[in-house]
């Protein structure tokens, strides 16, 4: 039992943790511009103000799709433990988590002075926990058919 929850339950609590951490102060635009301008300075050279800010938004929107894409899967995998396969089930209940977090997370982002709650990153994080949860679909329905092919 312990043992289950270590290795299926526990990932899926401490991504939930990071995501809702990235809802913090520390995460705002403000915060998070100066590292990427850095970064992007370093890499390419000097960047004028109106692409680095494209640049920025195109980042932040993608880490959306990205961490919830991530808690949906992580969720999908706790769901079904040790069992092989995929079932929509664990799938929407994967989903469901990343709603749920997805919408705590913008509601406690208004309150947050440094941040802004918006309800079209909810979609977005629900795009992504979705998208996560077709392609995940696709690959084990393709892994399974090659392998009844043999």
């Amino acid at each position: 039992m312990a043992r289950t929850f270590v290795r299926f339950w526990l990932p899926a609590m401490a991504w939930t943790c990071v995501v809702l951490l990235a809802s913090t102060d520390t995460f705002s635009a403000q915060n998070t511009g100066s590292i990427l301008e850095a970064v992007m300075t370093a890499l390419f050279g000097r960047i004028a103000p109106h692409t680095f800010e494209v640049m920025h938004f195109l980042v932040r929107k993608s880490a959306h799709l990205t961490e919830y894409a991530i808690l949906s899967l992580v969720w999908f995998r706790a769901w079904r433990g040790g069992r092989p396969g995929f079932q929509w089930r664990w799938g929407m209940l994967g989903v469901a988590v990343a709603l749920t977090v997805a919408i705590t997370d913008e509601v406690h982002q208004s309150f947050v002075p440094s941040r802004t709650g918006d309800m079209r990153d909810v979609l977005l994080d629900l795009s992504g926990a979705l998208f996560a949860q077709l392609v995940l679909w696709l690959l084990i329905s393709r892994r399974n058919n090659l392998r009844s092919e043999i």
